[in-house]
């Protein structure tokens, strides 16, 4: 079997690579078996028989745990470390103690600290919005740090108690308004993960010719957390990527120095040369922001619970989560695994009712992370074609008038034909 191999970050893609792949719960084995044939019929079309992805089923979810008593086999991890690029369908969260969420455990164990999200709307798109077209983000949205650490303490417990009396025996803390009554989560944000995070978004900006990259945080409140985020990341940009960017924070201290004229012009004449401009805004006003100013955004970073509130609200913009694409990725150790960003549906499970377009077009960010980018425009073209023509899956169809209504596996092979 052939391996995608990295050095020196830079990622070696044989012409026909192992990707392993989980099916997904509910409506996976429903979306994955369309997807299979969109990726294998734009591959085989984009490079006339040279290429071929051999996929490789690997097991988690409800189907591991039914064949080998697990919900996360070693054997499962071991595969996406071997391979490195992998791609997957939705999982059900176990029930019970144990693992919280399979989808968090996969990116904590393999260290996939980007969360990339991009959002933009396609073409005859259902949307709730009056001007969609105007939402083209890319977020990436810090994986392993934040509240999804799981570093929780449940009210009553004595791991509660013990913690309630740190706090107020060895850290002078009285803001606690209900002691007694209180959990406590704690919230780790490092200088490292936040480093390599806002590094990789904008060296993706830069890589893409993208114009701006906004750091959205809540460090008006939490000032050493967030606001660490913020700080830290501007501080980055101006060390590593130097002249290629400018920052709103060199323009408060220019502003500071000579003047909010001096410190417009500055701006002014770093945007007229090209460079990167790196802002910041707070996560309520943010998300404001996109309703009003979509189009004043471009590459997102930010604090994992930020990012998962704004991914889902950008997506509902542009049509909803059944068609938001989403990879989880550590660009130093080249781990990658794309996933569909929606639950499992199970109430429709097994109907032909669900939209393939979330694993779908996760499956172009994958091709896209491979280097196999005529592979991955083909198909971002044909699935604006068929949406266009108003050939689409029922929930789009409820909403777009003289629609024709198609199964999963019917939307699957439209896609194919319109490459």
């Amino acid at each position: 079997m052939s391996k995608i191999t990295i050095k020196d970050g830079i990622l070696t893609v044989p012409d026909h690579p192992t990707i392993p792949f989980i099916q997904g719960d509910g409506i996976g084995a429903d979306i994955w078996a369309p997807a299979k044939k969109v990726f294998d019929a734009a591959v085989e079309k984009a490079y006339g028989g040279a290429r071929k992805i051999v996929l490789l089923e690997v097991l988690a979810g409800e189907k591991a745990f039914n064949e080998t008593g697990k919900s996360l086999p070693e054997e499962t991890l071991e595969a996406f470390k071997e391979y490195l690029v992998g791609i997957k369908g939705p999982l059900m969260t176990p029930v019970g103690g144990g693992i919280r969420s399979l989808n968090v455990a996969l990116r904590q164990q393999l260290d996939l600290y980007t969360c990339l999200r991009p959002v933009r709307f396609y073409k005859g798109t259902p949307s709730p919005v009056n001007e969609p077209e105007k939402v083209d983000m890319h977020i990436f949205r810090e994986n392993t740090e934040d509240i999804y650490a799981g570093i929780e303490f449940m009210a009553g417990t004595e791991e509660a108690d013990k913690f309630r009396a740190f706090l107020k025996d060895e850290m002078g803390v009285t803001k606690v308004r209900f002691p007694e009554s209180s959990s406590f989560g704690v919230k780790p944000v490092s200088q490292e993960g936040s480093e390599r995070l806002i590094r990789a978004s904008i060296e993706y900006a830069l890589k893409h010719n993208l114009p701006s990259v906004t750091l959205v945080h809540k460090g008006n409140i939490m000032k050493f957390t967030e606001g660490g985020f913020k700080n830290w990341g501007y501080a980055l940009a101006e060390r590593e990527f130097g002249d290629k960017v400018f920052t709103i924070a060199q323009w408060n201290e220019l502003k500071e120095t000579n003047g909010k004229e001096a410190a417009d012009k500055a701006k002014e004449e770093a945007l007229k040369a090209g460079k990167l401009l790196v802002k910041d805004f707070i996560a309520d006003a943010f998300l404001q922001d996109i309703l009003l100013n979509p189009q004043d955004h471009s590459v997102v970073a930010t604090l994992n619970l930020n990012g998962d509130y704004i991914s889902d609200a950008l997506a509902a913009m542009v049509g909803g989560i059944g068609i938001a694409p989403g990879g989880n990725i550590n660009y130093n150790s080249g781990y990658a695994i794309f996933e569909a960003t929606h639950g499992t549906a199970p109430d429709i499970a097994g109907q032909g009712k669900a939209n393939p377009g979330s694993i779908i077009l996760s499956g172009t960010l994958m091709l896209d992370y491979m280097g196999w980018t005529e592979a991955a425009d083909m198909i971002r073209e044909a699935m604006e074609k068929t949406i266009v023509n108003k050939t689409v899956t029922g929930d789009f169809a409820r909403f777009m008038p003289e629609a024709k209504q198609l199964s999963t596996s019917e939307f699957g092979n439209t896609l194919i034909s319109n490459l």
